[in-house]
């Protein structure tokens, strides 16, 4: 018997090393912890519950039949976080530089099929080279088995895809399917051709980490939620961030205790509004200032940054907030914040995370870069995310609400619960000066008659209380009572019952 124990420890052991001390002490070289310390880090100590240390690859050609490793590159189980139940799956680069074999996938498959069927997160630290080019079409099927799994788990299971090392080719798109990306700084990237391909087909001179390092992904193309500084402090935010989210789509989001009172008032917000309607402020100051004990986990926090998404808390409730941006292109929708905010929009609704929506939005973005861009389509699927969404809907108007703008953002049009505004809310299709241009055209060039209807419009329209008059906006409150009525809003909407029509699935505009 003490034969037979000595005899599995010495195969843990060998499992548990990977590719090797050496390729270990490389991994550290570089500024990377192995793909066991990750899990460490990441989980609730001793909490870690491995499954498949033992499994091998199948590959018999070109000599991988003299070539086995334990664990075949991937770390597969579960623990906590927090005390709550999360599976995870570590890609190992010290072991064939983490590529995917079809047992690799395997057990990926296999952790993914378990957490559906108990209902918990995936997430998944991703550290690879790729397919396995030695096993051919097997690696590809494995991939693609793989993104099946990430297909059926959205909107039933929170994914999130931690990339702390390469990810290229194929490999980019199983992190593309699930709900949030996280990067590190100078060591992951994601790319579908790599710089030496793009250099022969395009003949672009590009480094991996302009083409696709966790800088560019976090603040240009926008396929990354956040990029951390190392290793370290992504599993450290990554825990944190963990905290706002429900386990699957059945259940509520975790509740949190807080000393932070739901009736606080913070009357420096009746001042935050500049009496210069074309003044910015700060709208993450508004944010802070309603939050529990002044907390805001943002997403996407370098793209698109003239609107704002996130989570905060309400009550120790998780609760998504999307709010204009006043100080980054006076707060206008474009393309890139419309595809911002609805996609964290659908993942609140898909996971029962009532969404709080600041409005200061005096439009659309003009152009001709915009409308060939397809502002169109893109604006659309802000909308569409709106009217889909059942989860309860907040809305405070704390300035500008023009035109189209003012529909999209959560208007009560579009099934807003409780709409409320400032009584420095300006809901009108246009602003002012414009609206006044095209209604007395024949004035224009005569500064003293625009001047005057100008201020007529302003107090006529440009106030709360039209919109109030139709019950467009339930209710015009004080700037320092929002955090007391939203808190109460939301209790109210504690069990709200909505469904939307049957349907295989809409057609949003992609």
């Amino acid at each position: 018997m003490h034969e037979i124990l000595a005899e599995l420890e010495a195969k843990r052991e060998r499992a548990r090393l990977g590719g090797g001390q050496k390729r270990i002490d490389a991994q550290h070289a570089k500024g990377k912890l192995s793909a066991r310390e990750r899990i460490d880090l990441l989980l609730d100590n001793d909490s870690f519950e491995e499954w498949d240390m033992f499994v091998e690859h199948r590959c018999t050609d070109f000599d991988m039949d003299q070539q086995h490793v334990p664990g075949d590159g991937v770390i597969i189980g579960y623990g906590t976080i927090n005390g709550r139940l999360v599976f995870v799956f570590s890609q190992d680069f010290t072991v064939f530089g983490g590529s995917l074999s079809e047992a690799h996938a395997e057990k990926i498959c296999k952790l993914m099929d378990q957490a559906m069927k108990v209902g918990a997160p995936v997430i998944g630290l991703n550290d690879s080279g790729g397919a396995r080019i030695q096993e051919g079409v097997a690696s590809l099927g494995g991939y693609a088995d793989v993104f099946q799994r990430n297909v059926m788990a959205s909107g039933v299971i929170p994914q999130i895809s931690m990339v702390m090392g390469p990810c290229a080719g194929g490999a980019v798109y199983s992190p593309a399917i699930t709900d949030f990306i996280f990067m590190v700084q100078d060591s992951s990237y994601m790319f579908v051709t790599g710089p030496d391909v793009v250099k022969t087909v395009t003949h672009e001179t590009v480094t991996a980490e302009e083409l696709g390092g966790a800088l560019t992904h976090s603040s240009k193309s926008g396929v990354a939620d956040l990029a951390f500084a190392n290793d370290v402090e992504a599993l450290s935010k990554l825990r944190h961030f963990f905290n706002y989210l429900p386990a699957n789509n059945r259940e509520k989001p975790p509740v949190w205790p807080t000393e932070d009172p739901a009736d606080r008032i913070e009357m420096s917000l009746d001042t935050i509004i500049p009496n210069d309607p074309n003044k910015p402020y700060d709208m993450k100051e508004v944010i802070l200032k309603v939050a529990d004990e002044g907390e805001f986990f943002e997403t996407q926090v370098s793209y698109a940054k003239n609107i704002i998404t996130g989570f905060i808390r309400i009550e120790g409730s998780s609760v998504g907030v999307v709010a204009n941006q006043p100080m980054v292109l006076a707060g206008c929708l474009d393309i890139d914040a419309s595809k911002k905010a609805a996609r964290f929009i659908r993942f609140c609704d898909a996971f029962n995370i009532p969404v709080l929506t600041f409005v200061d939005v005096p439009g659309f973005m003009p152009g001709t870069s915009q409308e060939y861009g397809g502002i169109i389509k893109h604006g659309a699927k802000l909308l569409y995310a709106y009217a889909e969404c059942t989860v309860p809907k907040v809305t405070v108007i704390t300035r500008k609400a023009y035109g189209g703008a003012y529909d999209v953002m959560a208007s009560k049009h579009l099934r807003g619960d409780a709409n409320l505004a400032w009584p420095t809310a300006e809901i009108a299709v246009m602003g002012p000066k414009g609206a006044v241009e095209i209604i007395f055209r024949k004035d224009i060039g005569d500064e003293e008659k625009i001047a005057a209807r100008t201020e007529e419009y302003r107090k006529k329209f440009a106030n709360p209380f039209i919109a109030g008059k139709r019950g467009y906006i339930d209710d015009v409150i004080m700037p320092h009572s929002t955090r007391k009525r939203v808190a109460r809003s939301l209790a109210m909407l504690k069990n709200k019952d909505i469904e939307n029509p049957w349907r295989k699935h809409g057609n949003i505009p992609l």
